[in-house]
């Protein structure tokens, strides 16, 4: 085995197995800008290398596979220029389009919290591993964010409404629900990672047949009482037409209105768009070009900043939001927030293979 570097992404080969274990524990791996570059300067030098015929991508530690990225780090660049932001968000999604159009097999094993960017790096694979431990959520409308690397592409295709669902509340899902909605394609006991990984070392083209082999009985999905509730309230034109059907539902819609409540207006509109338009594309580039743009401007919005004071540095969990309510966001805000930038400023997927 030869590994490079003992940084916060650990860069391997191990036979014809190349490697990326994510290695930030104490931050829950939340990605950097570096570590978003280490890992597409990997996937490069690994495309075309005949020697590599499969790429895993896990985690060191025991806290989760990746709670997302680094929201201090952005919030702090929103305050000034941005200029680190939206460079953050650049190779970000470089890396996200990357491994969405990878040409090798790519595993991801999604043992713990998979939130926000560790979405954005576990959903493009063709093999998203999940173990009792998995817990998926996108919750960025709660920090008056959106929920961005490529997630108005993915959540979109989810099966019903229960993608918008999930990006406008927040909500928290385990392996059984993973499973069922296809965010996840196999389900593994946590303590049979090593035994797995092992097997998967020796013999990487029969990764299918080991996954299925070493599957764990995660039992029926519970999100499956909930779906009529969700594909109907759900299915509205409009944020406002949402929250008005759950709030003459039934105890659980009633619940989800709640929860919409807490939510910052602006993001949950914004969110809301994003999504409509992302189910309309037909290329991956064309969401992440939108994400890009979203993302460049909301990091500087009220909102934004408010979030990240309230649930990450305060923690008080008392954003005051502004404008405060749905009513208040008007159909001209989104569409300064969605439109297009100066055409030197819009995000490009990677040229002929170059990281810059």
């Amino acid at each position: 085995m030869t590994v490079a570097g003992q940084d916060e992404v650990l860069v391997s080969q191990d036979g014809r197995v190349a490697r990326l274990t994510l290695n930030r524990p104490k931050a829950l791996h939340a990605l950097t800008e570096a570590m978003c570059a280490t890992m597409t300067r990997a996937l490069l030098t690994w495309r075309d290398d005949p020697a590599i015929t499969l790429v895993m991508i896990d985690h060191a530690g025991e806290r989760g596979f990746c709670a997302g990225g680094d929201i201090r780090m952005l919030a702090r660049s929103g305050q000034g220029d941005g200029e680190a932001a939206r460079s953050f968000f650049k190779t970000e999604y470089r890396l996200n389009h990357l491994l969405f159009t990878y040409p090798k097999p790519v595993a991801a094993f999604m043992d713990g919290v998979v939130m926000g960017g560790g979405a954005g790096v576990a959903l493009p694979c063709r093999y998203r591993v999940a173990t009792e431990n998995t817990i998926f959520a996108m919750p960025e409308t709660g920090i008056g964010l959106f929920p961005d690397v490529g997630g108005g592409w993915h959540l979109p295709r989810l099966p019903g409404e229960t993608g918008l669902w999930l990006a406008l509340t927040g909500a928290r899902l385990k392996t059984a629900d993973c499973l069922a909605l296809g965010l996840a394609s196999h389900a593994i006991a946590a303590a049979s990672l090593p035994v797995v990984k092992t097997a998967i070392l020796a013999n990487p083209e029969a990764i299918g047949t080991i996954l299925v082999e070493a599957a764990l009985d995660v039992g029926p999905a519970p999100l499956r009482a909930c779906r009529t509730a969700i594909d109907t309230a759900f299915s509205g034109s409009s944020v406002e037409e949402i929250v008005s059907a759950l709030e003459t539902g039934d105890a659980w819609s009633r619940g989800q209105a709640e929860i919409l409540a807490g939510k910052s207006p602006q993001a949950l509109k914004v969110a809301f768009r994003q999504l409509t338009h992302g189910r309309e594309h037909d290329d991956f580039t064309q969401t992440l070009a939108m994400e890009y743009r979203v993302g460049a401007r909301l990091v500087h919005r009220h909102d934004f900043q408010q979030g990240v004071r309230a649930v990450i540095v305060v923690k008080d969990n008392d954003p005051r939001w502004a404008p405060s309510s749905l009513a208040d966001v008007p159909d001209a805000l989104l569409d300064q927030i969605f439109a297009p930038l100066p055409a030197d400023q819009e995000w490009t997927p990677l040229v002929q293979g170059a990281l810059t």
